[in-house]
């Protein structure tokens, strides 16, 4: 069976990473690919309601909202929220009043809000802790309006195996082919998914895949405290993990994959 902990034991540890190379990455990808969805999912100019579920320390959701979005966050790590309401703070009223941070758990969504409440809804780096993601994914879906946009980043079980074997450690190389569950840089047990297998999710549910992309192909095994160049190195680095990130075979080994499905 396979292993999950909550993610709170490692929430300082992901805190203090914010920002650092990797972090960097993924945010940036996420953010290009979130919004060419966006771009083909809505009109130009339509102000969204967004939910985020697991916002973490809400760099996606405080972008969104500056881009004249109405966001709300949930999350269930206090640590996190505080870092969340701390960047907050620091926004323009105008952005501070199209967020709201909420105490929430993602799998309870259909008890907090009714059905089609939202454009679009955001689970970034929740279902890995989650031991069964079928119910929270339906409550996702019901949620969404029609025509609704669910983005999930997830990690890649078809690549599990690169990490620690790059590393050397071809034990753990070699366990990942049959075990989906791994211990995470902020030293948290979790669990990856499959492709296929969330692809069959979101046909399930009624948000159909669309697009995926893969996440960090070429920087995952910076090591934890690599910052972010910047300049034209930075651009080139982008550049590349972007190329890298919607182009086969490169995606499919992406630590991350990031799928986008629309409700019907």
């Amino acid at each position: 069976m396979t292993v999950v902990e909550d993610f709170g034991r490692g929430a300082e540890r992901w805190l203090g990473n914010t920002g650092k190379l990797r972090d960097a990455v993924r945010q940036s990808l996420v953010a290009r690919q979130l919004d060419e969805q966006i771009a083909e999912s809505f009109p130009v100019g339509r102000r969204l309601r967004v939910l985020d579920v697991g916002l973490g320390q809400g760099t996606q959701a405080l972008r969104l909202a500056r881009l004249g979005h109405q966001v709300t966050g949930l999350e269930t790590d206090e640590r996190m929220l505080e870092a969340a309401r701390a960047a907050l703070a620091d926004e323009p009223e105008g952005i501070r009043e199209r967020v709201e941070l909420r105490v929430g758990d993602g799998r309870e969504t259909g008890a907090q809000f009714a059905p089609g409440t939202f454009d679009v809804v955001l689970c970034h780096g929740v279902l890995m802790y989650i031991g069964e993601p079928g119910p929270m994914l339906a409550g996702l879906a019901r949620v969404l309006a029609p025509g609704g946009l669910l983005s999930l980043l997830v990690r890649n079980a078809d690549a599990l195996a690169v990490r620690p074997g790059l590393a050397g450690d071809y034990e753990a190389a070699l366990a990942a082919f049959d075990d989906p569950s791994y211990t995470n840089r902020v030293g948290v047990r979790a669990r990856a998914d499959r492709l296929d297998a969330l692809t069959t999710a979101l046909s399930g549910i009624g948000a159909p895949l669309r697009r995926w992309y893969g996440v960090r192909v070429f920087t995952d095994q910076a090591a934890d405290d690599a910052e972010a160049p910047e300049g034209a190195a930075w651009e080139r680095l982008i550049a590349a993990e972007e190329r890298a990130g919607e182009t086969d075979p490169y995606r499919s080994v992406a630590a991350l994959l990031h799928l986008c499905g629309v409700r019907g």
